[in-house]
């Protein structure tokens, strides 16, 4: 695996690139080195408009790190990462490992690159795998090999929808796709989310955003609090609920970053 001069990985063989890709675009905005020039032009027009988003895009990483981090304290040792994107740092096995070495983790993306890349990150890792296929398809992804090796849906699991039911329009039924995935977890298992607003945006600078990203083949939908509260309005939030992704679980004086993230316990 061969890196350009701008150390980004030589992953181009059999990848599309006539579009951006959204998985490689956050990962521009990460810091990271799976992306390509097409990525990165685009990415770098979207911070011109709103440097927000690179913002939003560190802000929800963080989110995920704290959620991991609570959800291995309730005691969960499984996790089922939906939508898991490019591997950067602080991949959800990574922090469940640090709590319990004995965390199993199943990361589901379609993205070539995002795959390729997790595979090579996991290598010979026995606790962690991903399955390339849609969440769209929740009996895909349930049925997958991997996910029956690794997982136990007799034991609670965590589901993790971070950063990625915003490129899941009404059409899909969202709210649908998440309850295929819980409906099949034990009591004790939890749902954690996180989804893209206009939090710190003016209306123009989310309009142009969305046209940037209808240029990708998974465009965003930005939704308002109370579209992202109906989501998840069948679960029993934990505290503090639906709240900014950096204001969760504890509120600060920070101003709200670009997104909505709550927590759900089951049964």
């Amino acid at each position: 695996m061969t890196a350009d001069e701008h150390g980004v990985f030589d992953l181009s063989d059999g990848v599309d690139l006539s579009a951006p890709n959204v998985a490689r675009m956050y990962d521009y905005y990460l810091g990271g080195a799976a992306n390509f020039a097409i990525d990165r032009d685009t990415a770098d027009e979207v911070l011109a408009i709103t440097p927000e988003a690179g913002r939003a895009a560190r802000a929800n990483r963080d989110f995920l790190g704290r959620t991991v981090a609570y959800l291995c304290e309730q005691g969960v040792d499984q996790f089922l990462d939906l939508g898991s994107g490019i591997p950067t740092v602080g991949n959800v096995h990574e922090i469940a490992h640090r709590h319990n070495p004995e965390a199993r983790v199943l990361y589901v993306d379609h993205d070539a690159v995002a795959v390729l890349h997790a595979r090579s990150l996991l290598g010979a890792e026995p606790r962690a795998e991903i399955t390339r296929a849609d969440i769209r398809d929740p009996g895909a992804v349930l049925s997958s090999p991997e996910v029956a090796e690794l997982l136990d849906f007799s034991r609670p699991v965590a589901v993790l929808a971070v950063a990625v039911l915003h490129f899941l329009p009404d059409a899909d039924r969202p709210a649908e796709v998440l309850r295929a995935y819980t409906d099949r977890c034990a009591p004790g298992s939890y749902l954690a989310i996180s989804h893209v607003a206009g939090v710190g945006m003016t209306d123009a600078q989310v309009a142009r955003g969305r046209e940037l990203y209808n240029t990708t083949p998974t465009p965003v939908i930005v939704r308002d609090r109370d579209e992202i509260a109906g989501l998840v309005e069948a679960y029993s939030l934990v505290e503090p609920g639906l709240v900014p992704i950096n204001h969760w679980p504890v509120v600060t004086p920070e101003a709200p970053a670009g997104g909505y993230g709550a927590v759900a316990r089951s049964g």
